[in-house]
């Protein structure tokens, strides 16, 4: 690594390394521990997470109450699990991806951050074409829209406001992408929040596919 500068944050209980090049790593300090180390930014992440938590259990709590009660089709069965089991594969890959760019990020790889957080918005992007396309079938081939019955719409009601979600993500994950190519200045904290952000979108995904295309079938 290059001879960089080190600034305190003593709010933080972090020491921000930024190098010569432009890179830019974080470096715990031995004193943070507890949830006292919690920035007040990442308490607001949380608070903002639990609030999530709130809303996507009422929309599946919906879902389920709803669920089998239409007299008329088009039904459940009409949902594609291939198609769906192929985008559920892109969406849990890019946990990953954005786990790798966080730790390149700590090891002060400007390059690595760049490889690994592109590698996400990718597969973000796949997803939401791939959902696109579902949608697509559904309402050409089997004429369920929102509007159709209960099923369709309890169904996008819950599956759009997630791939709202992702779509958010995407964009913001852009933004911090052309913030660092630009080698503006970015708040240290940024990619950590919006990489929590990322892995709680994941992981509602893995609720919502079980309950609409597993359990719901």
């Amino acid at each position: 690594m290059s001879e960089g500068r080190i600034v305190e944050d003593s709010t933080a209980d972090t020491m921000r390394v930024v190098n010569v090049s432009g890179e830019l790593g974080a470096i715990r300090s031995p004193l943070a521990s507890g949830p006292s180390a919690l920035t007040p930014a990442q308490w607001g992440m949380i608070v903002f997470l639990a609030s999530e938590v709130a809303f996507f259990g009422t929309l599946i709590a919906v879902y389920f109450h709803y669920l089998g009660k239409d007299e008329t089709g088009p039904t459940p069965e009409v949902l594609s699990l291939p198609l769906v089991i192929c985008t559920t594969i892109c969406l849990l890959s890019s946990s990953v991806t954005v786990h790798q760019a966080e730790r390149a990020l700590g090891s002060g790889s400007r390059a690595g951050f760049l490889r690994w957080w592109s590698a996400t918005i990718l597969l973000g992007i796949v997803f939401l074409l791939g959902t696109a396309y579902e949608w697509h079938n559904l309402i050409h081939e089997y004429g369920l829209t929102i509007s159709r019955n209960l099923f369709g719409t309890t169904y996008y009601t819950l599956v759009g406001f997630h791939a709202l979600h992702v779509t958010v993500g995407v964009l913001v994950m852009l933004t911090v992408l052309g913030l660092t190519l630009t080698r503006a200045r970015l708040a240290s904290s940024a990619p950590q929040l919006v990489s929590w952000y990322w892995h709680f979108v994941d992981g509602v995904w893995v609720v919502v596919f079980t309950v609409v295309y597993v359990v719901g079938r």
